[in-house]
């Protein structure tokens, strides 16, 4: 799970990482806000009705949901667990309260990354500069920030985004590390198991 605050880069460095690795499976939320210039259903977000999004709810159909800045989101379960079932890795591009609730449920098998802005005066300026947001919801954006920052230890890794190609090269290492652990690949055992059996 790929957690940032708004403005430091999170969506850029999670589609690029998807891009690059074909067994990598991106969740992709379902929010109720209106989409922003460029954003396109399906490909951003699931864009539902609250209507609809209550319908999902009384359904059981997120892995996880939350109200934030009075819309909500949640992680759509049933093409995650596909994806699991095929054998393919998840990438969250989620927020912290989502992530937390996630890693509670899948416990070790979660990995959690934070991406850091290299100044709080570079991520406002940076959501000033995108101009999607109000003056007031920006202040909110800034102060929330802060709060996150500060639970920066609940993270397995934390990446700096001061440099968007090293930023990336950190996360790929990542999730290439990740996935040779040795108890995400249980095939090792019988390999290891068949060379010990040769005959030298």
């Amino acid at each position: 799970m790929v957690v940032a605050p708004s403005g430091v880069g999170k969506t850029s460095l999670t589609r690029r990482l998807v891009s690059d690795h074909g067994d990598l499976h991106l969740s992709i939320s379902a929010t109720t806000r209106e989409p922003r210039p460029g954003e396109h259903d399906g490909r951003d977000y699931h864009f539902v009705s609250r209507d609809k999004f209550q319908s999902m709810l009384s359904e059981d159909a997120f892995l996880e949901w939350a109200e934030v800045y009075g819309n909500f989101y949640g992680s759509p379960k049933a093409p995650i667990m596909d994806a699991l079932n095929r054998g393919e890795s998840v990438l969250f591009d989620i927020d912290f309260q989502g992530a937390m609730k996630v890693h509670k449920q899948a416990g070790p098998d979660s990995v959690l990354v934070y991406i850091l802005p290299p100044s709080l005066a570079e991520m406002s300026r940076r959501l000033h500069t995108r101009s999607q947001d109000s003056e007031e919801v920006i202040h909110r954006r800034l102060s929330r920030a802060k709060d996150e920052v500060a639970a920066w230890e609940q993270f397995d890794y934390v990446i700096l985004n001061d440099d968007f190609d090293r930023a990336y090269a950190d996360l790929a290492h990542i999730y290439h590390a990740e996935r040779l652990k040795r108890a995400r690949n249980p095939w090792i055992g019988d390999l290891v198991n068949d060379l010990l059996r040769e005959e030298i």
